[in-house]
């Protein structure tokens, strides 16, 4: 690293004059450090700032969007009937998905669900009440709590029916909420092979992205000592590995099976391998 605290002069022509440089120390300027310092505080909160900003903006946006797509899908599943503005809805369910106890059930897995919906839509009987469903499947979520995914269904039974979706969308997003419990579609459940595959479809993620989310649900369990998550988690790691299949759609089949085994194995082995011996 260069020191600019000396002056060393113009560089030498030989070896004799550069033995007799004589280098000069300068004082350090106090003041001019002060400043210095000041002047760098300012660029760090400035640019912390502008991070925090950006970033803000981006969550604004995001939410925005998801506020437009609930509300094109709860219009759709009411095909043309009156109801009540389904802002409110959006906004009582957004503030559900962003709860301070969430590290990976959070608005971005929201978002990344509906994302999924899309891309398996075609394979879908009724792809409104399986985009409801990706709203209300982690709407109630505790880390300690084994009941989420039935209030998160009696919560859509209630919230739907008063937001002015027909019965039928009503009992069929409840029921594919609580299919989540345990992502096993029945042969022939379109609804829910697409919902299932969706929910899961982050177990196919790259690497950084799997070890992300594994990291993410750690968090979520925090209050779990080290050795009880282990176990904990490697026992839902066999169960997920012991399925004949953790994708029913086509698609899923064909593009996240094989990737999404793999994450699992991974991340068993090293669960298992860190236990103590």
């Amino acid at each position: 690293m260069t020191d600019h605290s000396r002056h060393t002069g113009a560089p030498r022509d030989t070896e004799a004059e550069a033995d007799t440089e004589v280098e000069v120390e300068v004082e350090p300027d106090a003041d001019a450090d002060a400043e210095v310092d000041t002047v760098a505080r300012s660029v760090a909160r400035s640019v912390a700032g502008s991070v925090a900003g950006s970033v803000a903006e981006a969550d604004a946006e995001a939410d925005a969007g998801l506020r437009g797509r609930w509300h094109d899908t709860l219009l759709a599943a009411r095909a043309g009937a009156d109801g009540p503005d389904p802002l409110p809805y959006a906004e009582n369910l957004l503030a559900r998905w962003a709860e301070p106890q969430r590290r990976y059930h959070s608005t971005a897995h929201l978002r990344a669900v509906l994302d999924h919906v899309d891309t398996l839509a075609a394979h879908a009987d009724d792809v409104h009440a399986v985009r409801l469903a990706a709203w209300f499947h982690d709407a109630v979520y505790r880390p300690d709590r084994s009941e989420n995914e039935e209030r998160s269904a009696a919560l859509a039974e209630r919230a739907l029916t008063e937001a002015g979706a027909p019965d039928a969308v009503v009992a069929e997003v409840a029921r594919l909420v609580r299919l989540t419990v345990t992502h096993a579609p029945a042969e022939g459940d379109r609804n829910g092979e697409v919902l299932c595959d969706a929910d899961l479809a982050v177990l196919a993620g790259g690497p950084q992205e799997y070890a992300a989310y594994a990291a993410r649900v750690r968090e979520e369990y925090g209050f779990v000592p080290d050795d009880a998550f282990r176990e904990g988690r490697a026992a839902v790691l066999r169960q997920l590995l012991d399925l004949p299949s953790l994708f029913r759609t086509p698609y899923g089949a064909a593009e996240w099976e094989e990737r999404a085994r793999h994450n699992l194995a991974t991340e068993l082995e090293l669960l298992t391998s860190s236990a103590p011996g």
